[in-house]
């Protein structure tokens, strides 16, 4: 038998605010934006000389307010599913029908994307995310069924133009709060991933979420185990993209819904000990991130926003509640955090089903990201310098920005000290990398020179010599090729005895 599901908290009954009538200026500002799509002009006089509404809905009304220009329009019509495939046959440039169980039709017209959905009446079961499909006639009943006020406005496509706000939307825009259509409980039961969509209209839209959305979201968490893997991965996604998601991973955390799908971020909230002898390591994480972002933003050469960059900033040291120790004198020493931490960071971020390069990339930079705090004042030699850079790969300029974001001291004189060595460090990998092309560091003699030096046929053998040759590059750097002949065939002598 299936265990019950959770408690939920009761509906506070606090009145909803009224909205109150659409300003005349507000109107006229949204006639004038859906005016600029030929598109939305041209899909409303097919639908209405059909005899049927459509209206722009939804984010789509929401960014027009907010003047933000994307490049897919969301519609909803009284027109049943396979209407709307009539009226659209012979015009849209191509059509598709994935979503057709749930009412939406796909089209593509000279460039812009349509998703046209049939306004809905559905009912959840509350045990999946998967609606009852049921076709609504009233569009004020299909904005109803809309995750947040600011998502549940329509502009009718129709001669008029009418701004439909039955639940206040756009005074909830404009004040920057996120509440929802009905009780929170009510919409978060329906579907848990609106929690974490809250989460990230906190980041992409600047919003606040009313208490009562809040304690639904704290009270609630546990329902987000219903939503799958796939669907909470790419919410968190959209989530770090954003340009300042601090505030909304501290909402994800306090919440408890990290403690559902990301538990080991919440365990970095580690009681400090009395002494203060290590760094809040929640609060310190959440500031590397944001450094690390400044950084990205900061350089043109390299891609941005960059996923792998902000896990790594946020995740870098989910290796330490597991590796802390209490030292003598009041100290905390986290030893092999990072060894432990790439192992957690590979695990999660698979369970979240996050690409392989993701995984491995995030993993790697976590395992690497104290590699530099050996360097002291410069003490490495060029073969410390070269496995450095070897060990790092391609992920060498997301290490480089990981390292100098993890540096988050109040103290200025030491924050120069580490800017200034990690400066250093960098010049001496540019100076070795003129000389000897640390990107592609390979052994001096290849796998059929080596067979035919060493008389091998091909085996686990020649693998062994290669990665002799390999280390001997990195310790001495380029060898003349008679130096790498003798090198090897004295290493060879030495494995047969």
């Amino acid at each position: 038998m299936s265990a019950p599901p959770p408690s939920r908290p009761a509906s506070t009954g606090a009145p909803r605010p009224q909205p109150q009538p659409v300003p005349a200026a507000v109107q006229e500002t949204v006639r004038q934006l859906v005016d600029l799509s030929p598109v939305l002009d041209e899909v409303g006089r097919r639908f209405t000389a059909a005899g049927f509404q459509v209206h722009l809905v939804g984010g789509s009304v929401r960014d027009a307010l907010l003047s933000v220009h994307t490049g897919d329009l969301d519609l909803t019509t009284d027109a049943r599913p396979e209407q709307v495939l009539e009226l659209l046959h012979g015009w849209a440039g191509s059509t598709w029908n994935t979503g057709i169980a749930f009412g939406t039709v796909g089209a593509e017209v000279r460039g812009a994307r349509l998703e046209i959905t049939t306004f809905r009446a559905d009912r959840y079961d509350r045990e999946s995310r998967n609606p009852e499909v049921a076709w609504g006639s009233s569009l004020v009943d299909d904005l109803a069924r809309r995750d947040f006020t600011v998502n549940a406005m329509a502009v009718s496509l129709g001669p008029d133009r009418t701004v439909t706000d039955p639940f206040g939307g756009l005074g909830d825009l404009m004040r920057r709060r996120l509440r929802t259509p009905g009780p929170p409980e009510d919409s978060f039961a329906d579907d848990p991933l609106r929690m974490l969509r809250a989460v990230r209209f906190v980041a992409q839209l600047g919003l606040q979420p009313e208490d009562d959305v809040v304690a639904a979201m704290t009270a609630m968490s546990g329902e987000l185990s219903r939503i799958t893997a796939e669907r909470v991965q790419a919410e968190l996604t959209k989530t770090l993209l954003q340009d300042s998601p601090r505030t909304a991973l501290e909402l994800f955390v306090e919440t408890g819904l990290a403690d559902v799908v990301l538990p080991e971020l919440s365990a970095l909230r580690m009681e400090i000990d009395e002494h203060h002898q290590h760094k809040d390591v929640y609060s310190h994480s959440l500031t590397v991130l944001d450094q690390a972002i400044a950084l990205e933003l900061a350089d043109p050469e390299h891609e941005s926003p960059d996923l792998v960059l902000r896990l790594a900033a946020l995740l870098h040291d989910i290796g330490k509640p597991a590796t802390r120790r209490h030292e003598p004198r009041g100290r905390v020493s986290f030893h092999h955090h990072e060894v432990v931490g790439a192992k957690l960071v590979r695990k999660r971020l698979q369970a979240l089903k996050y690409p392989k390069d993701v995984v491995e990339a995030v993993s790697r930079l976590t395992f690497l990201h104290l590699r530099f705090h050996g360097y002291g004042r410069g003490e490495w030699t060029d073969s410390a310098v070269r496995r450095y850079v070897t060990d790092a790969g391609e992920l060498l300029p997301r290490l480089h920005k990981l390292v100098r974001s993890d540096c988050t001291t109040r103290n200025r004189r030491r924050a120069a000290a580490l800017a200034e060595t990690y400066d250093s460090l960098e010049a001496r990998i540019a100076e070795l990398s003129a000389a000897e092309d640390l990107a592609r560091v390979r052994p001096d003699l290849d796998g059929n020179a080596i067979m035919e030096l060493l008389d091998l046929p091909p085996g686990p053998d020649v693998g062994r010599a290669w990665r002799y040759l390999k280390e001997l590059r990195l310790e001495r750097g380029p060898l003349e090729r008679d130096e790498a002949e003798a090198a090897l065939r004295e290493w060879w002598s030495r494995q047969q005895d």
